[in-house]
């Protein structure tokens, strides 16, 4: 029945594709093809980017709650004169149209509790780089959905950036972020639960605990260049002997390597409060772990092992930890805190986990070397090592830094540019 209802909707919508064309003619069309976001999509079938292809028969589709929002990065500052929503049958009675100059702080320029569906043209008149739609009530049981977000005016610039000379062809850009505190809890694995996790050692933001929330988050500090990476990183304390021993900074790349660079090229930013955990650790020998690995730094001879290595004096050292980047493109977590993501196979993503994101490299230094027969982690022996990652940076911020440096293959800063 719903197919039926679509095919009607786009018949509609498509027959009224020129008159709505044509009555804004005056404007210009500053959104098509630019960087979209959004709260969730229904599937990766129907990612934020289809509402801004100028693709009729492609769609933006949510998760079937409220409220959800789509916003587009015009690249630059614009004047907004006018904004056409062309929804699907799935579409919203109560909604709102925002303008922001840097992604965060809004001026709504139009708000209905009496939305029609099919195509509506709106004319707001606004200033910002960001335009956003927010839905606050459906119109069905369904989630809300466009095939098209257009926004009509002048100004704007490209989201394509210029690769400047001399640039690194590498796609990375990273945050440093140093030891915050210790807590035995674990706001992935043990929400709620203070206490009931081995010790970890937290990253990022400074209040992370048992009952720490995406927006606990968003609204506290961090301590990582840049700070306005609110995101939660966390790993099992390290133990010389009883003494904890806190790396001398965590390191975080996000990167762009592992699938093919059109792949590479499709990279989408990762939706807030997604929850990554990447590692064994219940690991019960070397080979449960393969994807964590201990080395020393300045001492590439030792090689390096899913197990401690032995340092020479001057080193110190290194974990390694590469997390999973294919998402299924729906789930923020799953029950087991890691079925929602997959590895790459053959330098792509599988059919099951479609939606590339940015591949998080977590790097550990630690100020000891020698014998390592002391050395353990809160979780165990040296091939336990796991990392959790909780996104919590600003949606327009990261997903200018996947733009600007991970789709187009340039190696960028903590300040997110080459």
């Amino acid at each position: 029945m719903r197919k039926k209802v679509m095919f009607a909707a786009a018949l509609l919508v498509s027959s009224l594709l020129v008159v709505a064309t044509k009555a804004s003619a005056a404007d210009t069309l500053i959104s098509q093809g630019k960087t979209a976001t959004a709260s969730s999509t229904e599937s990766a079938a129907f990612p934020a980017s289809n509402a801004v292809d100028g693709n009729l028969g492609t769609r933006w589709s949510s998760a079937f709650s409220d409220p959800q929002w789509l916003q587009v990065d015009l690249g630059a500052s614009a004047t907004v004169s006018s904004v056409v929503l062309s929804w699907e049958s799935a579409y919203a009675r109560a909604f709102s149209v925002k303008v922001s100059a840097n992604g965060s702080s809004w001026s709504t320029i139009h708000s209905t509790t009496n939305g029609t569906g099919g195509r509506q043209t709106i004319t707001a008149t606004g200033t910002g780089r960001y335009v956003r739609l927010e839905t606050t009530a459906r119109a069905t049981q369904w989630g809300v959905s466009l095939t098209e977000f257009q926004v009509y005016g002048s100004g704007g610039g490209t989201t394509t950036p210029t690769i400047p000379p001399g640039a690194v062809r590498v796609a990375e850009f990273l945050a440093d972020c140093p030891y915050s505190h210790r807590l035995p809890d674990d706001p992935i694995i043990f929400p709620g639960l203070p206490g009931a996790s081995h010790m970890h050692s937290f990253f990022g933001s400074e209040v992370t605990n048992a009952f720490s929330t995406t927006q606990d988050l968003l609204n506290a500090n961090s301590n990582c260049n840049p700070s306005i990476d609110k995101s939660s990183y966390w790993i099992p304390t390290f133990y010389n002997g009883n003494t904890p021993v806190e790396p001398t900074t965590g390191i975080f790349y996000y990167l762009g390597e592992g699938v093919r660079d059109d792949l590479i090229a499709q990279t989408q930013p990762f939706p807030l409060g997604l929850r990554i955990v990447a590692g064994n650790a219940k690991a019960t020998g070397p080979n449960d772990n393969t994807l964590s690995r201990w080395s020393c730094l300045h001492a590439g001879e030792v090689g390096s092992s899913h197990d401690f290595v032995t340092c020479p004096p001057g080193t110190m050292l290194e974990s390694y930890l590469d997390f999973p980047h294919c998402w299924d493109g729906v789930n923020l977590d799953s029950p087991d805190h890691k079925s929602h993501m997959a590895y790459p196979v053959n330098n792509a993503c599988p059919p099951s986990h479609p939606v590339v994101v940015p591949k998080l490299r977590q790097v550990m230094r630690y100020p000891v070397n020698g014998n390592p027969a002391n050395f353990r982690l809160a979780s165990g022996p040296g091939y336990t090592m796991h990392g959790d990652f909780f996104n919590a940076w600003p949606v327009a911020e990261l997903a200018r830094r996947v733009n600007d440096c991970i789709r187009v293959i340039v190696k960028c800063g903590t300040d997110g540019r080459p």
